[in-house]
């Protein structure tokens, strides 16, 4: 009998909630987002006698339409574009268990967002939730002035962030050896440009460089890729792709030609861990291990406890089989450091 994933009941909530209205649609739409980040499988739970319910998202209501899928499964279920090529965490922490060695490796996160912009975390809260996983470095990448629907902040608003983060990082407890860089996720147009003044860019550890906006264009988008990468101030190029699950499919692009721009300077591109966006995604992961680019990890968390997406990104890499040697975020802090100046003097 097949047997139905996590993944192929967040397809079959979707297609519920496309076909009601009201809360019962939003209950149905809440469910199928949440099913990403199901510890276990629904199936496994089902037939070890416990309840559905136990599982966020689903209430009695919807734990009789789960049972029902469960015990008697659809045929093939092809997600359309909108919903195709997302991880769950179920599937990414069984592949990591696999692969022990994957994880460890890991030293730190390098997107997350806080109170600064439109995080729900304070700097300390964060620093304080890596430390507890174990990370050497944590990259705090609030949203800059362009994109004020996210809380963007300017050059003197940042400028006393950095304040803070090295404050931070002068008050180590004992047995606490992380450290904050100081960075940012730039909002850049269409141009590839930036939002920030040059001048206080140079005096971060890191620039994250995102597109978000104009992100619905159907033509080809080779150019404006080309010229992100070729920012002198980003160091990494953030979901490059710009998809949402069910709500955006993202840009097009000459993906072969922009991973090798990147890789001839050196740049990063990010898969960004959100479950709503792991983007890069496995299909673009196979075409950036072809062309040797460099890979940055970053949960994108807004609080603490979505550090635990990381997991996501973890598994599409090793997944598509990307070199633990391309990915900036095995490196020790000092190599970070000395490839992100590198950057900075091309």
């Amino acid at each position: 009998m097949t047997q139905l994933s996590n993944a192929d009941i967040a397809e079959l909530l979707a297609r519920e909630a496309e076909s009601v209205d009201g809360i019962r649609g939003r209950a149905y739409r809440k469910a199928a987002r949440s099913a990403f980040l199901w510890p276990n499988e629904a199936h496994a739970i089902l037939t070890q006698g416990r309840s559905l319910t136990e599982l966020k998202g689903i209430g009695p209501f919807i734990e009789k339409q789960l049972r029902h899928w469960l015990e008697r499964p659809p045929a093939r279920i092809v997600p359309p574009s909108l919903r195709r090529d997302f991880l769950t965490l179920a599937d990414a922490r069984a592949l990591l268990a696999n692969h022990p060695i994957w994880s460890k490796s890991l030293r730190g996160d390098l997107q997350m967002h806080t109170v600064w912009s439109d995080g729900s975390g304070s700097v300390t809260d964060m620093a304080q939730g890596a430390a507890a996983r174990g990370y050497e470095y944590i990259a705090i990448t609030d949203h800059s002035k362009g994109l004020k629907i996210a809380g963007g902040i300017d050059e003197v608003t940042l400028s006393k962030q950095m304040t803070e983060i090295e404050a931070i990082n002068q008050s180590k407890t004992e047995g606490n050896t992380l450290i904050i860089l100081k960075s940012i996720e730039l909002n850049l147009n269409p141009r590839g440009v930036g939002d920030m003044e040059p001048a206080i860019l140079r005096q971060l550890d890191l620039v994250l460089g995102s597109f978000h906006s104009s992100l619905r264009a159907t033509e080809d988008q080779t150019a404006r890729y080309l010229a992100a990468i070729r920012n002198p101030h980003v160091h990494i190029h953030g979901h490059p792709r710009g998809r949402i699950y069910n709500y955006r499919l993202g840009l097009r692009a000459d993906w072969s030609r922009v991973f090798a721009e990147a890789t001839k300077l050196d740049k990063a591109v990010e898969i960004d861990c959100y479950p709503d966006r792991q983007d890069l995604n496995f299909a673009l992961l196979k075409i950036a291990r072809q062309e040797g680019v460099r890979i940055s990890l970053g949960t994108d968390a807004h609080h603490p406890w979505q550090f635990e997406f990381i997991g996501l990104g973890l598994a599409a890499a090793l997944k598509a089989k990307i070199g633990a040697d391309r990915i900036i975020n095995f490196l020790p802090l000092p190599e970070l450091l000395r490839w992100s100046e590198t950057i900075r003097c091309t």
